[in-house]
């Protein structure tokens, strides 16, 4: 009777514990699915969503600064070699500042043509939409972020790019400034990758000045267009902060050089 008894007990026991490991195998699937769940809404919740206007915008705008770059009278001086077949089989990085893009994806096409790949690095806003847009036309890739949105995202992407074998296009000082203002984040990437920087200088014979933050400059149509692709800079490994810091305040200085205006 007490075997009987025994038994019974512990097939109930066993049953129980059966249950109860078939609850908890449910409470964790529950759980990660919420925790997948939370993340997918998450990653939707800082995807970029183009706007209509955004990309039709930026459409015409990449046309606009291809007709114009066709009236302009470009003086390139390719003092990097960047435009020598072989001289740099692997990525490099430019860049200039968020005011002198304009003529800037003409003038690399120019002397480059279509034997280099190049990415540019735009904001997550619908401005950097529309410029991502603008840089289709020429035949460039987009990189979207910035330092104050999608920074993380940013870096992978350039990273990812350089990794790809493209160029990457930078503005140091953008997409808010302060003008002329080479941003740190630039230098993190080229230290990281072992990425030389070409600086990119560019000054119009002849131009209107908008009035937006940097002053963004367009040149006038038929006028003279002096681009600069300066001596490649590589970025010495910093040992501490105060080192990092004197690394970026010299590229800055080499970008400040070529600024012809401080208005």
């Amino acid at each position: 009777m007490l075997r009987c008894c025994g038994r019974a007990m512990r097939r109930t026991l066993r049953r129980q514990a059966g249950i109860l490991a078939s609850m908890s195998d449910q409470r964790q699937s529950d759980s990660k699915h919420d925790a997948q769940t939370k993340v997918g809404t998450s990653l939707k919740r800082h995807e970029i969503r183009e706007n209509r206007q955004a990309i039709v915008a930026g459409t015409l705008i990449g046309w606009l600064m291809k007709l114009c770059a066709l009236t302009l009278r470009f003086h390139i001086d390719d003092r990097c070699g960047i435009g020598q077949p072989g001289k740099y089989p692997a990525p490099v990085i430019y860049a200039l500042w968020h005011n002198r893009f304009f003529t800037v994806p003409a003038a690399w096409r120019i002397l480059c043509g279509h034997s280099r790949k190049s990415v540019v690095l735009t904001s997550a806003s619908n401005d950097g939409a529309m410029v991502a847009r603008a840089m289709a036309v020429f035949g460039f890739r987009a990189v979207r972020g910035s330092s104050s949105r999608r920074a993380v995202a940013a870096l992978v992407g350039m990273k990812q790019a350089i990794r790809d074998g493209c160029d990457v296009c930078v503005t140091p000082d953008g997409p808010r400034g302060p003008r002329y203002v080479f941003h740190p984040g630039l230098v993190k990437i080229a230290e990281a990758t072992h990425t030389p920087i070409i600086p990119i200088h560019v000054r119009c014979e002849a131009a209107w000045r908008l009035k937006t933050w940097d002053r963004f400059v367009i040149p006038k149509p038929f006028s003279r267009v002096y681009v600069v692709f300066d001596q490649a800079l590589t970025v010495l490994p910093a040992a501490d902060a105060a080192a990092f810091e004197v690394e970026r305040q010299r590229i800055e200085a080499v970008l400040l050089a070529g600024v012809d205006d401080w208005e």
